[in-house]
């Protein structure tokens, strides 16, 4: 399902998380109530959390302000501070159908951003997919991104045959059973009863699962929801004049809320005032106001349009996390777990106003989903997002 998004006057073109029951015209998005369970696996089906203006076909990058370059982002949340490449890791994306032109579409990001060549393969665990539009610039985002910020990670693209429950969670498997050390899922959909059944695809030694929290607002989502999941939330990014970080405030199509059947996890123990007995999404945030996107990259016509793109959404957030969580990783003995992510940024942060939490997060304090962003932990920005080259050795040193 896509919806037409109106903010700044800049129209954008979202492709919202959706669940489908059956073959019936009824959608459901990730903040509506879950069908019954016997539909949960034959009718569910993922969506990517994308945004996004083409910026036509012979645009030059930096020509917009308000369009983030790899530059930029590095700058504003301190990445550029570190030395860490991602050296040693490789970074897997769960992307429904893929992209036949990825490999091009990389080297035309990276020759004009002055990237170095990636290592990228891509895998079909299930057989080539069909074409999909909309897929192959999430893919595209995705992939690009994943090589800005940690330009030495290798990159595995795994496509699944389709955005079914089955298609994917094999292109999960496949990415754990074939050296991935951290897998980020741009995607999601509606909670559902027997949804835990589920989380142990994302619960493995020396590997990091992420998830969008979607992209309709207050409301919950799953993988994200998962207790074995790092659920990233979005964000309004605002630069200074100089390009150094200005401030942040909740972006009102960020996913988030506590989980309708997942119980809280024993790391947010901490903040039993806000998710009470459940879940709370997300854990951590990053840019993803689309009105503060980045650039991407797409030869794949999408509703007739290729070349550059504006994007934003938590398909950005989720995968930006993922970068950081490979630089932490570089120089370890053995790879972060979920577990220990999502261990250490809770402890880490503490409670609100500590040196902790100061040191190693922006803490967004305005803005909101339908869910006001506040002080300390909210249902719109989590922890927070974060001040990278405190939070990544932070990562690096966990046990």
């Amino acid at each position: 399902m896509k919806k037409l998004v109106k903010k700044l006057e800049i129209c954008f073109i979202a492709a919202s998380i959706t669940l489908f029951a059956g073959t019936a015209a009824t959608a459901t998005t990730a903040s509506a109530k879950t069908i019954a369970a016997a539909d949960r696996v034959k009718g569910w089906v993922a969506h990517h959390p994308l945004h996004y203006k083409h910026n036509s076909n012979g645009i030059h990058p930096n020509a917009v302000s308000t369009v983030y370059s790899p530059a930029q982002i590095k700058k504003a949340y301190g990445i550029d501070q570190l030395s860490k490449t991602g050296a040693g890791q490789t970074i897997a994306l769960i992307e429904a159908y893929g992209s036949l032109t990825i490999t091009s579409d990389l080297n035309t990001f990276d020759q004009q951003f002055g990237l170095p060549s990636a290592n990228i393969e891509v895998a079909y665990p299930g057989g080539k997919p069909k074409k999909d539009e909309g897929w192959a610039l999430e893919t595209a985002l995705d992939v690009e991104w994943a090589h800005a910020l940690a330009p030495s990670a290798k990159i595995m693209v795994v496509a699944a045959k389709s955005a079914s429950i089955t298609n994917l969670l094999a292109a999960e498997d496949y990415a754990t059973s074939h050296g991935a050390t951290v897998v980020s899922n741009s995607w999601g959909g509606s909670e559902f009863s027997t949804e835990s059944s589920y989380n142990s695809h994302f619960n493995h030694t020396g590997i990091t699962y992420l998830a969008s929290s979607g992209d309709n607002g207050s409301g919950s989502s799953w993988p994200a929801s998962s207790p074995n999941v790092v659920a990233v939330g979005g964000t309004t990014l605002n630069l200074t004049s100089a390009g150094q970080y200005g401030s942040e405030s909740a972006w009102s199509g960020s996913g988030g809320a506590t989980s309708t059947y997942e119980s809280r996890p024993s790391y947010q123990s901490g903040w039993t005032s806000i998710v009470g007995a459940k879940r709370g999404i997300p854990d951590v945030s990053f840019d993803a106001d689309p009105n503060t996107g980045v650039y991407v990259y797409s030869s794949t016509k999408d509703n007739g349009q290729s070349g550059w793109f504006q994007v934003g959404g938590t398909s950005f957030s989720a995968p930006a996390w993922r970068a950081l969580i490979a630089l932490a990783n570089e120089g370890r003995t053995q790879s972060l777990s979920s577990a220990q992510v999502l261990s250490t940024v809770y402890n880490t942060a503490g409670t609100t106003g500590s040196s902790g939490y100061t040191a190693n997060y922006h803490d967004i304090q305005t803005g909101s989903n339908g869910y006001a962003a506040a002080a300390g932990y909210d249902l719109v920005t989590g922890i927070g997002s974060p001040i990278a080259d405190k939070i990544v050795p932070a990562l690096s040193l966990t046990k």
